[in-house]
């Protein structure tokens, strides 16, 4: 499989597509039993997202590829967060404009967190679909209405949570996704029994895999892979171009999807700058 050349327009298609996923998740959060507070600001071509205090969501996405950032615009971030006293966290394409770079730099930010984005283009010959290889004995999936939102945000929670307890906040921000718009949710079950989930968010013609997870007692089993066939199968029956997940170098959710065909586009930094 051919990986899709990395250019400035493909970029910003892909870093605008997660972008919107995380405002959808803003504009969830009035859904949720926990009424937590949210705002969305355009700034500087991208967004910035707050979703709670120390939430995955909180942060600033897609900045820097429209042009240069100026001092104004990076003014409005850090009063952004400052104002809801958040640290600012601005996940940076590497072809952002040079000046957001720059504003990093003079402004003493530190580098917290490098992340993979991880590409396939659809509908390709050789392609993987849900139906090219045996599935898991015993396996069905299946896309869920809002009356299984509870089980689907449970389950995946718990796949994620093995080493530390779900918190209200887990439940919360797994819940957001799920509610945004042009999202689907799929839920595993291994004869009968929950056994794993995961999520699909679409977008002009963007795939956006995340959310998926698998309950410890179900690992080793070719969930996975059941559940990322099932998407991709879904995202080329909406005539969806490219398929993207995110992965930390090295992971091993970084060595299934490129199993699966998948290759690393770009290299994603965090920065970081709590204050005093």
């Amino acid at each position: 499989m051919t990986a899709p050349l990395l250019d400035l327009a493909l970029a910003r298609r892909i870093e605008l597509a997660e972008a919107h996923a995380a405002v959808n998740c803003a504009n969830a959060v009035e859904l949720l039993p926990s009424g937590a507070d949210a705002a969305v600001e355009r700034i500087a071509g991208g967004f910035a997202i707050y979703c709670g205090a120390g939430s995955p969501v909180t942060q600033a996405v897609g900045l820097g590829l429209d042009g240069a950032v100026s001092e104004e615009d990076f003014d409005r971030l850090e009063q952004f967060y400052r104002s809801r006293n958040e640290a600012v966290r601005v996940e940076t394409c590497p072809l952002a404009d040079a000046s957001l770079i720059r504003h990093f730099g003079e402004r003493g930010y530190r580098v917290t967190e490098f992340s993979n984005v991880m590409a396939l283009p659809l509908g390709g010959p050789d392609l993987p679909t849900a139906a090219s290889a045996d599935p898991p004995k015993g396996l069905t999936i299946e896309r869920i209405g809002k009356e299984q939102m509870d089980l689907w945000t449970l389950t995946v929670s718990h796949g994620f949570s093995e080493n530390f307890p779900v918190t209200q906040q887990i439940l919360d921000v797994m819940k957001m996704f799920a509610l945004g718009s042009n999202v689907e949710c799929y839920l595993a079950r291994v004869d009968g029994a929950v056994a794993g989930g995961a999520t699909l968010a679409l977008r002009e013609g963007v795939a956006g895999l995340f959310g998926a997870s698998t309950l410890p007692a179900f690992r080793n089993r070719g969930l996975q892979t059941a559940l990322l066939r099932q998407r991709l199968a879904r995202a080329m029956a909406e005539k969806c171009d490219l398929a993207v997940c995110i992965a930390q170098p090295g992971s091993i959710s970084q060595r299934n999807v490129v199993r699966q065909g998948f290759s690393a586009l770009y290299t994603r930094v965090k920065f970081e700058r709590a204050w005093a």
